[in-house]
């Protein structure tokens, strides 16, 4: 028994050191997404640590995991109901709007139950990610209810469709950092004329499997951030970020964009995988500007995909200067270092191939 606490005390540290290390090699950066799960396992370790008689340095391991404990709950807490966000009234706003953000999961043939799911909740719009020609071809039976379209038709698992019963005034497709990762922005405008703006994304993600680092994620992200920017109408960016919340690249992408994460206050909305729930990460993200209020946020049931998909209820508030204070905005050094990021995701050599296969 003394053993396995020792062997778990120093792998759960090992787990927790890597990401402070500032490399962008999956090793480092694949931990931070287990946060939750760590944090799960550093409790239990303590736990078992008062269960069993081991040597003299006993405590020592102890205060050790009291350490990481406390610095992992200092992070997650703010993504939890505990963690007081002021509670926003609504003032001369927008209609209630609602949309779905999926990763179909391109080798998905369960295509009936995507639909079947749109058809159940009945969103404004719907963003799919990994949608393939054969998923195109599937969702033309939802073009009379969503007549306003965007589509990125790839094979490659990182093609985009999006799907809206609001007018689209204009709809541009960018490749920030590599010439087969579609980004996408739609500009949209209300019956009640609101105007704002959609950005889906799907950057690739540091794994040993897909890319051997988060270089290409982070630059695509962070040219995302320097883009919406200067938007002068609200904004959603919502999509598969292969990233969590409390990365620093994601941290640094919020204070860049100037726009602000909803799951602060609320909960942790895991996504990933959607198959394992104890082994569920929240990577499918979302972040929205100051005159955009949130009032529901959360994930909906499986539909033969590997994430699940989220749902979100918002409104548009222009005369509400109630969320200014949420916005966090990069400094010179900050600045700085994301433009690094992003020369670097240019540099990097994604090496995907044209068809994936599954």
């Amino acid at each position: 028994m003394w053993a396995i606490y020792l062997f778990l005390t120093i792998l759960l540290l090992l787990l927790t050191i890597l990401p402070k290390i500032q490399h962008s090699h999956w090793i480092f950066r694949v931990p931070e997404f287990g946060k939750i799960q760590i944090t799960y396992f550093i409790g239990i370790t303590f736990i078992l640590g008062l269960l069993i008689d081991g040597s003299e340095n006993l405590w020592y391991y102890q205060g050790l995991l009291m350490v990481m404990l406390v610095h992992h709950g200092v992070t997650l807490i703010k993504y939890t109901p505990l963690y007081p966000v002021k509670h926003i009234q609504k003032h001369r706003s927008s209609e209630h709007i609602h949309f779905i953000s999926a990763n179909v999961y391109q080798f998905n043939k369960e295509y009936h139950r995507f639909i079947d799911l749109v058809d159940k909740y009945h969103p404004e719009m719907f963003l799919t990610m990994e949608s393939n020609s054969d998923w195109e071809e599937s969702l033309r039976t939802l073009e009379k209810d969503y007549p306003f379209q965007h589509k990125v038709t790839l094979e490659n698992t990182y093609g985009m469709h999006f799907y809206s019963k609001i007018e689209i005034m204009d709809a541009k497709t960018h490749y920030f950092v590599a010439d087969d990762i579609p980004s996408i922005e739609i500009h949209l405008k209300t019956k009640d004329g609101f105007s704002f703006v959609f950005f889906g994304v799907h950057p690739p993600p540091p794994s040993p499997t897909e890319e051997e680092t988060s270089k290409e994620r982070d630059g695509d992200l962070l040219s995302t951030a320097k883009r919406v920017k200067d938007f002068h109408k609200p904004v959603i960016v919502v999509g598969d970020f292969n990233n969590v919340a409390w990365s620093k690249s994601s941290v640094l992408f919020r204070k860049v964009s100037h726009l602000i994460d909803p799951r602060i206050g609320r909960s942790f909305v895991s996504t990933f995988h959607a198959k394992y729930r104890l082994l569920r990460f929240p990577i499918d993200l979302m972040f929205h500007s100051e005159d955009i209020f949130i009032d529901k946020l959360t994930t909906l049931e499986n539909f033969g995909s590997d994430h699940l998909p989220v749902y979100c209820e918002f409104f548009i508030d222009h005369h509400n200067d109630a969320q200014e204070e949420r916005v966090e905005k990069a400094t010179s050094e900050e600045k700085a270092e994301a433009e690094e990021m992003i020369q670097e995701g240019k540099e990097e050599d994604g090496n995907r191939d044209t068809v994936a296969t599954e």
